[in-house]
């Protein structure tokens, strides 16, 4: 297969979207060639920012096989949005002898905007897409699209006959601890990774953290991760605000937006990871811990069957401190926990075997 991927940024160092370029290594190792299109891309590896005209003020690079052509949409040159929508159209349609089907990222308007001239050329259309919101831009897509990709029932939320129910994809090499990996000692290192923003509902952690420290319970809280939007940042100063008030500086720790390469090593350094997203898509970050082998605390009650047996112990209520404090408190059977975790992130969730089920659903006629 000759396949076209929709991205929105191709740069291994992003701290959010750094994963996608595991994704399209893999997808290059089961296709005869991928061309991407992105909104913006980080620099090949070994080139320095200045070395050429697409330089990238903020860095970033991407290292992939020589059978991937990357296109980007101009963002990291700040074009105007006249010149993203021209150049995606030159793109579609210069490149369409060397691509027989489309896998769009998380970005419906791709396929609303492409959607119409890849119906005529005859390209079979992928969306993937694990988010609560439905807009008009979803429902639009969800017409144009062949397949619709998605992690869990919980992750799309428009009815559709062409849903695929494909879990997540991690690469699980990339969370194995090295042998002579040496973990820090001192007190119960908690971490909790994403983007601080309003959904992520840190408030609700950093009002655990007060009732842990009143409880002369022996923590320490990682937040790894920044804000990206102006929302973001005026809650990162609520929460900062919080932690001043609560006299909680020496227990609570904003690490700030990490390089996705990096981001391992906070799991590798923690007791437990806990993640306050409300019941939706399957987060990312839940499954990274999994696969690093760390016991995590979700409240996202899609993962009440991903945690099994273990569940009562690992979902909290949402937006409640209080019993996500006791749950803390009260955890118990860690190494078994870990070692459950482990193994269900191998066997369900390896991005290894997500690219090949993804493809194979091209090929299927319904």
């Amino acid at each position: 297969m000759k396949l076209l991927i929709i991205t929105q940024k191709i740069d291994k160092q992003d701290p959010i979207l750094g994963f996608f370029h595991r994704w399209v290594e893999e997808f290059v190792k089961h296709c005869e060639k991928v061309t991407v299109i992105c909104l913006q891309k980080g620099l090949p590896r070994g080139i320095s920012a200045g070395a050429e005209s697409e330089a990238i003020p903020l860095g970033g690079e991407f290292d992939l096989s020589e059978n991937v052509k990357v296109l980007s949409l101009g963002k990291e040159d700040k074009v105007s949005r006249f010149t993203y929508l021209k150049r995606f159209y030159e793109y579609i349609d210069r490149e369409r002898n060397n691509y027989d089907a489309v896998f769009v990222h998380m970005n419906p308007e791709y396929v609303v905007l492409g959607g119409f001239f890849w119906k005529i050329w005859n390209k079979k259309i992928g969306l993937w897409y694990t988010h609560r919101n439905v807009d008009l831009k979803l429902r639009i897509a969800e017409k144009l699209a062949d397949k619709i990709f998605t992690v869990s029932r919980e992750s799309f939320n428009l009815k559709s006959k062409k849903v695929n129910i494909m879990g997540h994809g991690i690469l699980i090499s990339d969370f194995e601890k090295p042998k002579n990996f040496v973990k820090k000692e001192g007190k119960f290192r908690i971490v909790s990774v994403g983007r601080i923003t309003p959904i992520k509902n840190l408030d609700t952690l950093i009002e655990t953290a007060k009732i842990l420290r009143n409880n002369n319970f022996n923590f320490e809280i990682d937040l790894v991760g920044g804000p990206t939007q102006k929302g973001d940042t005026e809650y990162f100063d609520k929460l900062k605000k919080m932690v001043a008030e609560f006299d909680l500086g020496d227990r609570v720790r904003f690490v700030g937006s990490v390089p996705n390469s990096k981001i391992r090593e906070y799991y590798w350094n923690s007791d437990l990871s806990i993640n306050l997203c409300p019941t939706g898509g399957t987060d990312k970050a839940v499954l990274e811990s999994m696969a690093s082998g760390l016991p995590v605390l979700a409240s996202n009650k899609a993962f009440l069957e991903v945690f099994g047996p273990y569940s009562e112990q690992l979902v909290f209520k949402e937006r409640d401190s209080s019993d996500l404090a006791n749950k803390i408190m009260q955890l118990k059977d860690i190494s078994a926990i870990s070692e459950f975790l482990k193994k269900k992130a191998v066997d369900n969730f390896s991005l290894e075997s997500l690219v090949p089920k993804i493809l194979k659903k091209y090929e299927e006629n319904n």
